[in-house]
């Protein structure tokens, strides 16, 4: 008698315990449709500026010697979305020509992304350096894979939203190149 009831109990454990992991399971069906919360982007949506801006530095890092360099030119790169929400091909457009300081400045407003309701990510690469004996692009804050625009700041009586990235490096032909850029 002992061993049936025993049993019994045994039996009405395992019952019991199946039936807890069958409805705990449930809600894990396959959904053809199912909704994925997006992450947060930085978006420059709702913000009624009438441009973007971009600024930075580009330098020749020849030996030990670091110095700007006049007439380089920097690209920034963006993509974005378009009315309906899809993503768009990406586009670019180039700095002005640096100064002597090796300032760059360059300049995005509304008519030149007219076709598009939403900034989603812009980069800014170099492009061209007009030295003959520092040309090489490298990678120091990510000059060739593209640093990216996150951080700026607004600049309200010009009506600004003011971007600035990291100084960004050419290399002599002459110097040794450095392993990952730096």
């Amino acid at each position: 008698m002992k061993m049936a009831l025993t049993r019994s109990i045994f039996a009405i454990s395992i019952l019991v315990l199946s039936m807890m992991a069958i409805t705990s399971a449930g809600g894990y069906e396959y959904d053809p449709n199912p909704y994925v919360e997006k992450p947060e982007q930085a978006e420059i949506e709702g913000l009624h500026y009438t441009r973007l801006g971009i600024q930075g530095l580009i330098f020749c890092n020849s030996r030990s010697k670091i110095t700007p360099i006049e007439g380089a030119v920097a690209r920034i790169t963006c993509l974005a979305n378009d009315e309906h929400g899809y993503e768009a091909a990406p586009f670019s457009i180039l700095s002005d020509a640096t100064d002597a300081k090796g300032y760059f400045f360059a300049t995005l407003s509304p008519s030149e992304v007219e076709n598009f309701s939403r900034l989603k990510e812009c980069k800014a690469f170099l492009e061209l350096s007009p030295s003959k004996t520092c040309n090489v692009p490298t990678n120091i804050n990510n000059g060739t894979a593209g640093a990216l625009l996150s951080s700026y700041r607004t600049l309200n009586k010009s009506k600004m939203i003011l971007f600035s990235v990291p100084p960004f490096f050419y290399r002599s032909n002459s110097t040794k190149a450095y392993p990952n850029g730096y």
